[in-house]
């Protein structure tokens, strides 16, 4: 207890203190002995002989053969002064306890901008550089951007600049030009373009335009659509108006119109005229090259090009403000083919005419408004022979009538042609046809709609006789003849 301590409480005296009989900071009767220290077994014998110390030295001797290590001390070991107390290096020597702990004292702080980090590194410390100094940089930096700067609009406006005309200039030219095969777009519309017409029709205030094909030079026979001059047959005031390849144009007249086909001829009175050559429908196979020449939206002489996509496509005709109502078995291709196009030619890798182009299918039109998505149709060349010769001739052309109104159906199995109504006195009564019969063939070519039934009668003339094969109650079908009279 220190001096001028006062003494503990009687309950901490009796807690903690030392019992009175008890002598000395500790009770030596049950202080716990140390274990001795078990004698160490001397060293083997070659051990001794290799290492054992030379008389007068201590600690380890020098191996055989061994020198002394430089700076070595006469009485000191051969490696380190301190191995003679190091018991890792020699069993026998003592223990002893070594230095006390060293703390490395932190380095003062630094002052100034350059500063040595703990590996001796000389650093620049932003935060001391005085605002003078920095002031300075930056006004450095400054000076020399400027002096840049000047010296390059300086340059600049003495350097001699490249003029901006250089008179005299010619450019390459590639010779010799694009060769142009027989038989390719450019031939054809070369010699198939002054035969194709454009045609502006003018009703009162309104206006239409189409396309026709000079097929009698000598006479101004043109062939369009029946849709193209309708609106102007018998109208007074009316005017048909054919325009030329070459620009010129001439009044013209309607020869005929049939609205049965969609075929219509106009005659027009210019010199000079080139007809189309014609060629014979049954050559045509579906794959074949097409061009399609016309006045498509009002631009006259343009040309499109495709193939023929199908063959006896029936496609029923029907124009706003025409009295067309027709039933084709057209030419479908995929040359585009836009409103105004209408009467003009489709024709095949030689020139001659395969079909003339009357609708389109369109998905906001009735065919014959709207744009084309690749699906035109073209009534065939034989065909439009055949009515343009009659209507020439007499201004009329002639159809073949059985005498049914029918509409399609189809079981699920077999398609065919219902008899809604029979005509009194037709050949459909002759021959027996009555309501709710199903038309399922014609001449053994079969009938698939309302649609085919009205194309394989208007393919055959007034008087031929025809096998019609029919469908009575569900019942297994029959055959009759009839034959046909005038529509």
């Amino acid at each position: 207890m220190r001096r001028g301590t006062p003494p503990p409480p009687p309950e901490q005296a009796a807690a903690f203190g030392r019992p009175a009989e008890v002598e000395g900071s500790f009770s030596s009767a049950d202080r716990p002995v140390a274990r001795p220290r078990p004698p160490l077994a001397p060293p083997p014998e070659a051990v001794l002989r290799a290492f054992a110390p030379r008389d007068g030295e201590a600690g380890l001797g020098l191996p055989p053969g061994g020198r002394p290590a430089p700076r070595r001390t006469s009485g000191g070991p051969f490696w380190k002064r301190d191995a003679a107390t190091d018991p890792w290096r020699d069993p026998l020597a003592p223990s002893g306890l070594g230095r006390p702990a060293e703390y490395v004292e932190e380095a003062e702080e630094q002052t100034g901008p350059v500063v040595v980090d703990r590996k001796g590194r000389r650093r620049l410390r932003l935060a001391d550089v005085s605002v003078p100094v920095a002031a300075l940089a930056v006004l450095s930096l400054l000076f020399v951007a400027a002096l840049g700067g000047t010296l390059s609009w300086y340059l600049g406006r003495t350097a001699d600049q490249e003029p901006l005309l250089t008179p005299g200039t010619q450019l390459s030219a590639v010779s010799p030009g694009i060769t142009r095969q027989p038989g390719s777009v450019a031939d054809i519309a070369e010699q198939v373009t002054p035969a194709v017409v454009s045609i502006e029709v003018r009703v009162g205030e309104s206006g239409a335009t189409g396309s026709g094909v000079v097929v009698d030079a000598d006479n101004g026979y043109v062939v369009t659509n029946n849709h193209v001059v309708s609106g102007a047959d018998g109208v007074e005031g009316a005017e048909i108006r054919a325009v030329f390849s070459d620009g010129s144009g001439s009044p013209a007249q309607i020869v005929g119109r049939d609205p049965a086909s969609d075929i219509a001829v106009i005659k027009v009175d210019k010199p000079g005229l080139v007809a189309a050559a014609l060629a014979e429908g049954g050559d045509v196979v579906v794959g074949d090259p097409v061009v399609a020449i016309g006045s498509p939206l009002g631009l006259a002489g343009t040309v499109t090009s495709g193939i023929v996509s199908a063959l006896d496509r029936p496609v029923r005709l029907s124009g706003e403000g025409s009295d067309t109502n027709a039933v084709i078995s057209a030419i479908q291709t995929d040359a585009p083919i836009n409103p105004g196009n209408s009467g003009g030619a489709l024709v095949d890798v030689t020139g001659a005419v395969i079909g003339i182009n009357t609708a389109i299918a369109s998905l906001g039109g009735n065919g014959t408004t709207g744009g084309s998505i690749g699906l035109g149709f073209a009534i065939p060349v034989d065909k439009v022979r055949t009515i343009a010769e009659q209507l020439i001739s007499t201004g009329t052309a002639v159809h073949a009538s059985l005498g049914v109104q029918a509409r399609s159906v189809t079981d699920g199995t077999r398609d065919g042609a219902l008899v809604v109504n029979v005509e009194p006195g037709s050949p459909a009564e002759a021959a027996g046809i009555e309501e709710q019969d199903v038309i399922i063939a014609v001449d053994g070519e079969p009938v698939g709609s309302s649609e085919e039934l009205q194309v394989a009668v208007d393919s055959k003339s007034p008087g031929d006789t025809v096998t019609v094969e029919l469908v009575r109650g569900g019942g297994s079908s029959q055959e009759v003849q009839a034959t046909l009279t005038q529509a």
